[in-house]
């Protein structure tokens, strides 16, 4: 007889689900709520939020503000009804895609309407059965959930480590030497957990040693708006964008809106719209969306002491954070990660301790994400923040760096709290 197939979901919550008990609604599902900005509402009380990757400040810029209103007034949220190929087409559509196209100096571009589902269809579209994929071993989970639907072979490299691409390559092109297929090269530009930008550089100048025939596809979630010249991005910043074959972008980190977009030459975006099954099937953005995310992209465009003003915030968190004596590894970008020795117990503690006691609201990672004994608190500053929260947040830090190697941390009562049960 067949097991009854919710019989495992009862048995094996998965890595994190198996703590939802006890953490539901504090330190996993919280509750951030008011105005969004670097201080919001948790549990009844003010926190700096250093949690919401709002890198420009632009979700409650002025103008954002009025024309997301206006925009909702004017059509609603329903129009356009249907998928684009078939009746979710507007003009509004085309002027956006035409704008991104323009601002990252590519050809063409293809709008997405979630940023994860667009990558994940764009990898099952790019590549068949007797294609090979060589990815870095960090990249995020859309890459991985993508690469589930390869039906051909993948070859991972040791993170941003050269060498182990280049023995990937050699197994990658010895292998599609034999099917006849090609190879696709996936990286990211700036990893959201570390805050390191991908080896863009070195990766192109693989290619033009003609050492190895690839294509190469980099999903720039964090670096569209915040690196480069113009903040086209890290592939900009590292003086390759003309050399990257195919860029996604996600509205949801330096926009502050929903939706993505991937931009290439004219063929390839075309090819993607009569076969990203994501795109093809589903119902396309509101053109509310689309009227918003033009004027973001135009304050992005328009406005560049939004990106500086980050870059000030950014640059004094992180200096800061090194004269004090934390490790924030190897971030060369806005992510800002700190690291620290302790255990789960004493993670949670420190976690409780910084946003009741100190009003302080950040990302806390433990893991299987980090190793069992280290605890990563991430911060993303943005354009809405000031010096004083900087100040602030590093002289917080200090006093529970001591606490934790003073073994404070270690008692079970610190982080006793009721938590939000309601789903």
């Amino acid at each position: 007889m067949a097991h009854d197939i919710f019989d495992k979901i009862y048995e094996n919550r998965g890595p994190i689900g198996q703590y939802s008990k006890g953490v539901h609604g504090y330190f996993t599902f919280p509750k951030l709520e008011g105005e969004i900005g670097p201080r919001m509402i948790f549990r009844g009380k003010e926190c700096l939020t250093w949690s919401l990757n709002n890198y420009l400040g632009l979700a409650n810029h002025p103008e954002v503000r009025k024309a997301d209103a206006d925009a909702a007034a004017q059509y609603g949220f329903a129009y356009p009804m249907g998928a684009r190929m078939m009746t979710g087409q507007t003009s509004e559509h085309e002027k956006l895609e035409n704008e991104i196209a323009d601002f990252m100096g590519k050809e063409d571009c293809i709008l997405l309407n979630f940023g994860y589902q667009g990558m994940v269809s764009a990898i099952d579209s790019l590549v068949g059965r007797n294609d090979v994929i060589v990815y870095d071993s960090e990249s995020h989970a859309c890459i991985l959930d993508g690469m589930r639907l390869h039906p051909g072979k993948r070859f991972v490299f040791k993170h941003n480590d050269m060498e182990s691409f280049d023995k990937q390559m050699k197994n990658a092109t010895a292998l599609v030497e034999k099917t006849g297929g090609g190879i696709l090269v996936i990286t990211e530009g700036v990893f959201g957990m570390a805050g390191d930008q991908g080896k863009l550089k070195e990766i192109v100048e693989f290619r033009k040693s003609g050492k190895y025939n690839f294509r190469i596809f980099v999903d720039d979630a964090h670096g569209f708006g915040t690196l480069g010249a113009t903040g086209q991005g890290t592939a900009e910043a590292q003086g390759v964008q003309d050399e990257i074959d195919v860029i996604f972008g996600t509205f949801a980190k330096s926009i502050a809106l929903i939706g993505g977009f991937i931009c290439a030459k004219e063929g390839i975006i075309e090819y993607f719209r009569y076969n990203m099954r994501s795109q093809i099937y589903a119902k396309a953005l509101p053109i509310a969306l689309t009227i918003g995310a033009r004027k973001r992209l135009e304050l992005l465009r328009t406005k560049p002491e939004l990106k500086d003003k980050l870059w000030e915030i950014t640059n004094a968190l992180q200096n800061g954070f090194k004269a004090a004596g934390f490790d924030i590894g190897h971030t060369n970008t806005p992510v800002t990660p700190v690291f620290m020795k302790g255990s789960l117990a004493e993670a949670t503690n420190l976690t409780f301790d910084l946003r009741e006691n100190h009003g302080i609201f950040c990302s806390i990672v433990i893991y299987p994400v980090v190793p069992k004994d280290v605890i990563m608190l991430r911060i993303i500053p943005t354009a809405a923040h000031s010096l004083e929260d900087v100040t602030y947040t590093i002289e917080t830090f200090k006093k529970l760096k001591s606490k934790l190697d003073n073994g404070e941390y270690q008692s079970e009562e610190l982080a006793h709290v009721e938590v939000d049960k309601k789903r």
